[in-house]
């Protein structure tokens, strides 16, 4: 941050014209003055952007200082972009001058005006002259943070099933190389990417499952109709699983007032990780979770005892969160998702207890029928050490149910709104982990939005709240499965998620017959099947068809047509049989078992299909 101090008599400024990045205004701000007043011209940087918490602070006190040396208590905050050439993104310059705005009007016996942002501007500024009447400051961060995290002191341990607390250092990880990488991947913090590409990016173009979209923001995807697929299925899956566990499904707006008093508190913790937009006399942000909804859906409901827990879900398309560039990384870490998100409103913390065991056991469950078993994810169980001394039976059971030791970071004290989370963590093969499942208790918000229950002295009380996501985000659910799927032996994807689950080659057209007769069998059944009825030879078509890991390769020559049986290349074992159409149909309606079904949403020919990659 670069500022430029000049302690005037007087400065008067009125507006012209606006920038596209210009802030929404009535006609009674577009002029301004203001005497005997420290003019503090401000321009950010891209590189505030890494610590914009620590960069506001330091910038406070040089204004405070200041002020102290020429004696005055009239700031005017005035943003200049001409004084640096790096300059931070609008909307973080924006809300990095509403922060400095707030905190000094937080001071006792400053009076405080910030000229508007994004606009051109005539002004007067009249300068006293004495030797400090002219200072400029260089502001920079000390270090380069998360900024959706705050100082906290933790320790991290393994604890093994035997409820056993071990310093990672002195684990023996012999068997456990995946909880090695992860508690190096927790405890050194690194959230950058590599120069690799990821498996799963070169994969999911390749597959014609999704991609980038230039001419959106970083981190936004298009989906092609086999990503759309496996993405519909899987938020049909894990909406319902909600649904059965007792959750009433809302839905709520996308974008709220920066301005609402119960907001406000909550997103200074988000500086610089959401897209903002104006709207008539209102500054809005874009979601980054279903808290807000839910919250202020519950804020307004009438609630007694008898209804806890009481459950809300939705499925959220979609949630914004404006990363860094440097972590985009394919359908893993993205700005633009898509979030099953779940509250729980609890009557007390021994509720929320329950309800959290239930909710971790139904995790595990979800992500095995997905396609992703405890041993391919790593678990993190997080809380205050006062948490730990008092419910050290509970933690430990939760260890039981995974039945292998756990990453465990223990916070000094609480430093944001739950005691204790959980994280699934799915370990990719460069390392890095990614956070699927999740559940939090929180102990704070509820009285923030004023969420309250009638208890059974007819009392009002504050629940106990449970943030969860059953599955984590649904593009990283996809993300581990096909990273999942390329580490394996023979890469495939679950039966019920590959978007062809049957191909049907046909070796001459004198097999055209035959081959539509099984396929609307197939089809007739809720089965996905396609026919390659391309002009090329058979070994291309069977080496294409292994490509798009299709679970059955059906090819149909004069034999198969005279005999009435299949010959049925199936891939998880590599395999060759064969079967009837009717053993084939019910061994792939075994393998689906009760797990959504949808049709296939390209043409069935493959001869009638577009290149979309």
């Amino acid at each position: 941050m670069r500022l430029l101090l000049i302690h005037s008599d007087k400065i008067e400024y009125s507006l012209k014209d606006k920038t596209r990045y210009a802030e929404y205004l009535d006609n009674s701000s577009k002029s301004g003055s203001m005497g005997e007043a420290l003019v503090v011209f401000v321009s950010i940087e891209k590189i505030d952007e890494k610590n914009p918490e620590n960069v506001v602070k330091k910038a406070i006190k040089e204004i405070k200082d200041v002020c102290k040396e020429v004696g005055t208590v009239n700031v005017m905050l005035y943003p200049y972009a001409h004084l640096s050439d790096t300059l931070a993104d609008p909307n973080f310059s924006i809300e990095l001058l509403k922060r400095m705005e707030t905190e000094l009007n937080n001071l006792d016996g400053f009076n405080i005006k910030r000229a508007p942002f994004g606009w051109y501007k005539a002004f007067n500024l009249q300068c006293k002259g004495h030797p400090l009447s002219e200072l400029s400051r260089t502001i920079t961060p000390d270090k380069e943070e998360d900024e959706s995290k705050e100082e906290v002191n933790s320790t991290f341990y393994i604890l093994d099933t035997r409820g056993r607390l071990y310093d990672p250092d002195l684990f023996d990880f012999t068997n456990y190389e995946n909880l090695k990488r992860f508690y190096i991947y927790e405890s050194t913090g690194d959230r950058k990417t590599d120069n690799k590409t990821p498996n799963h990016i070169l994969l999911m173009r390749r597959e014609e499952i999704a991609d980038y979209e230039p001419a959106s923001d970083p981190g936004n995807m298009r989906y092609y109709p086999k990503g759309r697929l496996i993405k519909s299925l899987l938020e049909e899956y894990i909406l319902k699983r909600a649904l059965d566990s007792g959750a009433m499904e809302v839905e709520t707006p996308v974008m709220y007032d920066t301005s609402h008093p119960a907001l406000g508190e909550y997103l200074k913790r988000f500086p610089a990780r959401r897209y903002e937009i104006d709207s008539e006399k209102k500054r809005l942000f874009l979601r980054f979770s279903a808290c807000f909804g839910q919250f202020l859906i519950g804020k307004d409901m009438t609630i007694s005892y008898r209804n806890l827990p009481l459950k809300m879900v939705e499925m959220t398309k979609y949630s914004f969160r404006r990363e860094q560039r440097g972590e985009l990384t394919g359908l893993r870490r993205l700005r633009t998702f898509t979030m099953p998100d779940m509250h729980t409103f609890c009557s007390d913390l021994d509720q929320a207890m329950e309800e959290f065991e239930k909710q971790y056991e139904l995790s595990v469950d979800m992500l095995k029928d997905i396609g992703l078993s405890t041993k391919d994810y790593e678990v993190a169980i997080r809380f205050t050490r006062n948490f730990y001394e008092e419910d050290k039976e509970f933690i430990e059971r939760l260890v039981s149910i995974i039945d292998k030791p756990v990453l465990v970071e223990i916070w000094d004290e609480r430093f944001f709104y739950f005691v204790m989370k959980f994280e699934f963590n799915f370990i990719d093969k460069s390392g890095k982990a990614t956070s699927l499942s999740t559940v939090q208790i929180d102990v704070e918000n509820a009285e923030r939005y004023g969420i309250t229950y009638t208890d059974a002295d007819g009392r009002d009380k504050s629940p106990i709240i449970l943030h969860c996501s059953p599955s984590g985000a649904i593009e990283r659910v996809m993300y581990s499965l096909i990273e999942k799927g390329s580490m394996m032996d023979i890469p495939i994807l679950p039966t019920w998620l590959s978007p062809t689950q049957v191909r049907i080659i046909p070796i001459h057209k004198e097999e055209n017959d035959f081959t539509e007769e099984v396929y609307f069998k197939l089809l007739n059944e809720g089965i996905r099947a396609d026919i390659d009825d391309r002009d090329s030879t058979l070994s291309k078509k069977i080496r294409e068809a292994e490509m798009e890991w299709i679970p059955y390769i059906v090819v149909i020559g004069e034999k198969e047509r005279k005999g009435r049986m299949l010959s049925v290349n199936i891939r998880k074992d590599k395999s060759k049989e064969e079967l009837s159409v009717e053993d084939l149909i019910r061994r792939v309606k075994e393998e689906v078992g009760s797990l959504p079904k949808k049709s296939l949403n390209l043409p069935y020919t493959l001869s009638k299909r577009a290149k979309f990659v």
